[in-house]
């Protein structure tokens, strides 16, 4: 049986359970400085011994893995987009994101305070307003943008992109560090889609200072972080080909994917 396909035996059963209640009772680990990285499955295969030695793996209902479903709003000219791609250091991220077995759903945004650390807020949402900006989910976007930055939130946002992918999430025995790990990316609007390759994988540490026990394990393994990998902006530069993605070529080239290749698909000649 192959790596991929054998996914459950060789990487979420090697480590012990962690459950939702433990985890919350860490540090939440909402400002933290992030590292990102793409990898595939044999090196993933080769570091889950190490990663599994130092980190638990949360567990609902003994499930492991968890459907992610998120969407993203920017305005007009993509400015969330392009801000990040300039490598603003005052920029906001805007999205909606839904667990899909867990039947949760939060409106998130994400900002970047002095040091450049990410610091991300987050609102309770019913799940059934998936999608869509109402009133309250507005004002809560210009309350932190003003909280973070002293001026009010200066783009009209509109749905943009979609994205669905799978999650695992490691928690660090001892201290509050964190490890995501997603795999069957996929990215769509109304009009185009593309799909990641299974084989591939985006793994994201979260640590206060950015150089964490996985960032080592990783390291060791001649692995380092993928600058500018946000799925957002990644996702936007393969659906619309033709924006400018010099920034995130990188993180596009180690995904096997790059705007105007034939794996992306317009759902209109299919």
């Amino acid at each position: 049986m192959s790596i991929i396909a054998n996914t459950d035996a060789w990487l979420q059963h090697g480590f012990q359970p962690i459950s939702l209640a433990a985890l919350n009772g860490k540090a939440a680990m909402l400002e933290r400085l992030d590292n990102k990285y793409v990898v595939d499955a044999t090196v993933l295969k080769h570091a889950a011994g190490a990663l599994a030695e130092a980190f638990d793996m949360l567990e609902i209902d003994g499930l492991r893995a968890f459907t992610y479903e998120t969407c993203y709003f920017d305005d007009a000219s993509r400015r969330s987009y392009f801000d990040h791609h300039q490598g603003r250091r005052r920029r906001a991220k805007v999205r909606l994101r839904r667990y899909a077995e867990a039947g949760l759903c939060f409106l998130e945004v994400k900002l970047k305070d002095r040091r450049g650390i990410t610091v991300k807020k987050r609102l309770n949402r019913d799940p059934g307003t998936f999608g869509m900006l109402d009133k309250t989910a507005l004002a809560y976007i210009d309350d932190v943008y003003r909280a973070q930055y002293g001026q009010p939130f200066p783009h009209m946002l509109t749905r943009v992109i979609d994205m669905r992918y799978r999650r695992m999430t490691l928690v660090a025995k001892q201290g509050g560090e964190r490890m995501t790990i997603d795999c069957g990316l996929q990215f769509y609007t109304p009009d185009a889609r593309h799909a990641v390759d299974e084989s591939l994988f985006i793994l994201e540490t979260k640590s206060a200072n950015g150089n964490g026990v996985a960032d080592g394990i990783l390291r060791a393994l001649h692995q380092h972080p993928t600058k500018r990998c946000s799925k957002y902006c990644v996702g936007t530069a393969l659906l619309n080909p033709g924006t400018r993605h010099n920034k995130f070529l990188p993180a596009l080239r180690k995904l096997g994917s790059l705007p105007g290749h034939d794996v992306l698909r317009r759902l209109h000649n299919e």
